[in-house]
């Protein structure tokens, strides 16, 4: 409560998620308002917990969305703001900045939304990074290609999930790239492909310090499935295994290095095939997406947008206590597939907790007590799913709502 009356906050999303943050924001007593695109008006959105909704045209450029939320608020006070969808961040760091609202303001966020930020200060801090460079400056991109074996990577500074990214593989196939993006030339930077085994740690943080952490290790690379199609699986790691020791490790350093105070990060990090040196990938301040805060809540009881929501609405004011954990096993396996509505009926096995419904879509989310049992599942349904139900897309230039 706030002068006598219930705490409002505004969620944001450009995106249908996040259900369960806006439902726990209303049981602890929050006035909760939604701001989503108009295209979600009628989403699935938990309407019993919403107390008003208003929707905004798609890539409604921020000095309007400042004007709209600023408008809105002459009538009523707005607490606090959250971004549901990591691509609605800057905007409501920009929001927050500009309503002198609690939360991470511009120059805290871009550490988790802009790749060259991150892996600049990451570098800093001393963890092991690919090497990159920053398209800018013309000599030093000849000056990388040069010194750095290809293939590269070329990737978008704000984009996440492979989107925009491409494999270069010699100096002459750039520079056609780089023509054709022109002036957006400075948001992307080019990076060394470093083959190996992709993993992530998604955690809790609690004034600066990690509260809650889990590692897990994908099956296919995430970049392989977006880009190739395919199968996405991802498994809790065994926790007393040295990889999963050494993941914590570096995730609590990256974290600490990058100054969050509180909320939920999803990290992803490389283990070169050649050497087993671990490298930071990416990290983002929010619930990981494709099931992976299922698979968290499978395994431990937690629930990443349950914890993240009170974490926002206490705001450094109240202490955070996490809930009691299991230390159950889960994993997830998730495809596109050819059917409309397939039929899973085929697999039968008593370690599947959920199945996916979503359209066009195979999939499940397991448990065990048993992390290798968790693993023969995921390797076997793999299998299965390419030839049950796997169908392919071209991976977009921008993210699909």
């Amino acid at each position: 409560m706030l002068e006598g009356r219930p705490l409002t906050i505004l969620c944001v999303s450009s995106y249908e998620k996040g259900q369960e943050f806006i439902r726990t924001c209303k049981a602890i007593g929050c006035r909760v308002l939604l701001l989503t695109v108009e295209k979600l008006r009628h989403a699935a959105w938990p309407f019993e917990c919403i107390d008003e909704v208003f929707t905004m045209p798609e890539e409604l450029p921020q000095q309007n969305l400042i004007y709209a939320v600023s408008y809105a608020a002459r009538s009523q006070s707005i607490d606090r703001i959250a971004a549901l969808d990591e691509f609605d961040m800057e905007n409501v760091s920009a929001l927050r900045e500009h309503l002198r609202i609690p939360g991470m303001g511009l120059t805290a966020v871009r550490y988790f939304r802009d790749k060259l930020a991150m892996r600049e200060r990451a570098r800093e801090k001393g963890i092991l990074v690919p090497e990159f460079v920053h398209l800018l400056n013309y000599d030093r991109v000849r000056e990388f290609m040069t010194r750095v074996p290809s293939p590269w990577l070329l990737k978008p500074r704000s984009q996440a999930s492979g989107i925009g990214m491409r494999k270069i593989h010699s100096q002459e196939e750039l520079w056609p790239w780089l023509d054709q993006l022109g002036d957006q030339q400075s948001f992307y930077l080019l990076e060394q492909f470093v083959p190996g085994a992709v993993y992530h740690v998604d955690s809790v943080v609690w004034e600066r310090g990690i509260a809650f952490a889990e590692a897990h290790a994908y099956g296919t690379p995430p970049l392989d499935t977006s880009h190739h199609g395919g199968v996405f699986t991802t498994r809790t790691l065994p926790r007393e295994a040295e990889e999963t020791k050494s993941l914590l490790e570096i995730n609590r350093h990256l974290i600490e290095g990058l100054g969050l105070v509180r909320g939920v990060t999803h990290a992803e990090f490389l283990q070169s095939h050649a050497g087993g040196k671990f490298y930071f990938i990416e990290v983002a301040a929010r619930v990981g997406g494709a099931y992976i805060s299922d698979v968290i809540e499978t395994a431990t009881g937690i629930n990443l947008w349950r914890e993240w929501a009170g974490l926002e609405v206490g705001a450094g004011n109240q202490p955070y206590q996490l809930p009691a954990k299991r230390d159950d096993y889960a994993g997830v396996i998730l495809s596109l597939a050819r059917q409309e509505h397939p039929d899973t009926s085929a697999y039968a096995d008593p370690e599947i907790v959920y199945r996916v419904t979503k359209y066009h879509h195979a999939g499940f989310i397991l448990k065990s007590q048993n992390h290798q049992r968790i693993q023969q599942l995921l390797d076997s349904y793999a299998q299965r799913f390419h030839r049950d139900f796997v169908a392919t897309q071209p991976v977009p230039d921008k993210p699909n709502y």
